[in-house]
């Protein structure tokens, strides 16, 4: 099973981060000179950033195991109803009208099964997902405060928000790899834990649901 961190709560409306204090007090206490200086503005990229965390990898490694069993009963029913697919093809001259009547009746219920089993998998690992996006979400906007204040940085464009402003972005500017090392110093994970079993995440790829399944045919 893929497990991915999807992005989403308080974080998918950060669409763009502003400091405003940060220019109130740079005014007040600087040369007028220092204070017409060119206002630094970063681009930070959210969602990748949550996910290369260690603390994101442990939680996808995490996800992965616990979502897995659900997930094999998944495919296990699928498999049923792909095999009831195929004796129904394969039997369509030969078997009785009772056997296909059964096996079409026994292929209704597993599929009417599997639809009720995915629906409950995905709103349960999405429920847990926005709940790990949320927490390492919160702490990270204080690593950004911080590393944007000490750097100087009146706003910092979030990349990977839906419909960001962002068309355009120097990698001189991306502080997407700052910010997750910063991160990982603020909250080491314990030693011993499965993040680095956790494979490469994939941002933008939504978690996989097993393929809808055919109604079987006689």
């Amino acid at each position: 099973m893929n497990v991915n961190l999807r992005f989403k709560g308080t974080w998918s409306a950060l669409a763009i981060i502003f400091l405003a204090p940060l220019a109130g007090v740079r005014a007040q206490s600087t040369s007028g000179a220092a204070a017409s200086a060119p206002s630094k503005i970063a681009v930070l990229n959210v969602r990748n950033a949550i996910v290369a965390t260690a603390e994101g990898k442990q939680a996808q490694a995490q996800l992965q195991s616990q979502f897995a069993p659900k997930q094999n009963e998944l495919q296990s029913t699928q498999k049923q109803v792909e095999d009831i697919q195929r004796r129904l093809s394969e039997g369509a001259r030969t078997l009785s009208d009772e056997e296909k009547g059964k096996l079409q009746r026994q292929g209704e219920l597993l599929t009417r099964r599997l639809q009720r089993d995915n629906d409950g998998l995905t709103e349960e690992l999405n429920a847990a997902q926005g709940e790990i996006i949320d927490g390492i979400g919160r702490k990270m906007l204080d690593v950004l405060d911080r590393y944007a204040r000490e750097n100087g940085y009146v706003a910092v464009l979030d990349t990977s928000a839906q419909g960001s402003p962002v068309i355009y972005g120097s990698s001189q500017a991306d502080i997407t790899q700052d910010v997750v090392r910063l991160y990982d110093q603020a909250y080491p994970i314990k030693a011993g834990t499965p993040a680095a079993a956790a494979p490469a995440p994939k941002p933008a790829t939504p978690a996989p649901s097993p393929a809808p399944a055919k109604k079987p045919t006689p």
